[in-house]
């Protein structure tokens, strides 16, 4: 594929790496090109014996404000997965395993918008934290369907799932981190910094133990039966594009994206209908 267009690489701090979205006026929406190479650079990484701690973090105004909605997806996912109705959401959960199961620990670093596509990302990294202007939610549950990456009920717990789940509504950084989608609220200019100070703490740790470290906690959730769910939340997820309300929503988003959004959030006065809009 080349240089990469939608990505910069640094790495700040000894055997940390940093992966930055970087479409900013785009307000990082995943595109495609984007998700292959951010996936190629993180298996990269996880082969580089270089690199103990990756960080995945947003260039601009937010992390992400979900996928690229504008046809920035591909026929062909950067990663394979079966064909049929559910295609997209079992993909997307496929990627977010691929980050599950790196030996490296990765951690998200969140401000600004993280919505839809952005909040599965986040929730596919080991650690999160988060800025006080972070903004955290997928509307989409609004008028298209439950989440690719149905991860609410086991970061956040039923109740505070539920709402998210039923109102579509966003939360702040710091209630982020009151429900657990988030482990740290941090002021926005000091983000950046305490990211790499707790990635540098990682760091100390041999990595040939880390990963059992990180197993240890992905296995104890896998026994709960945390894969399992999310899995098996990729067919409600499918199911759900053919209720009717999904499939005439699907029709006027294909009138037009902008003009689909704003009437989705009209009635809620926020998201695109509020201060900042994001992309989706």
């Amino acid at each position: 594929m080349g240089e990469p267009e939608t990505i910069l690489v640094d790495e700040p701090r000894p055997r940390v790496r940093r992966i930055a979205l970087n479409r900013p006026e785009k307000r990082n929406a995943l595109s495609g090109r984007l998700r292959a190479e951010l996936f190629g650079a993180l298996a990269e990484a996880d082969r580089d014996d270089a690199v103990r701690v990756l960080v995945l973090c947003g260039a601009g105004p937010c992390f992400s404000a979900g996928y690229d909605l504008s046809g920035g997806q591909p026929a062909d996912p950067p990663y394979t997965t079966a064909g049929g109705d559910g295609h997209w959401p079992r993909h997307v959960v496929e990627g977010a395993f691929h980050i599950w199961d790196m030996a490296k620990p990765v951690i998200a670093q969140v401000h600004g918008w993280c919505l839809a596509g952005g909040s599965e990302l986040m929730a596919s990294c080991d650690l999160a934290y988060v800025s006080e202007d972070a903004r955290i939610g997928y509307p989409p549950v609004r008028l298209m369907s439950p989440p690719d990456n149905q991860f609410f009920p086991w970061m956040a717990g039923m109740r505070a799932a539920m709402e998210l789940m039923l109102t579509g509504d966003s939360v702040s950084g710091a209630e982020a981190c009151r429900i657990g989608l988030a482990n740290r609220c941090f002021a926005n200019d000091e983000l950046a910094d305490r990211v790499l100070e707790i990635a540098e703490r990682i760091a100390k740790v041999p990595p040939e133990l880390q990963q059992m470290n990180k197993r240890c906690v992905h296995r104890a959730m896998e026994i709960m039966g945390m894969r399992a769910a999310i899995r098996a939340g990729t067919e409600i997820q499918a199911l759900a594009f053919h209720a009717k309300p999904s499939r005439e929503y699907m029709r006027e988003f294909a009138q037009g994206v902008r003009q689909a959004l704003d009437k989705r959030d009209a009635q809620f006065q926020d998201y695109r209908q509020g201060p900042g809009k994001p992309q989706g």
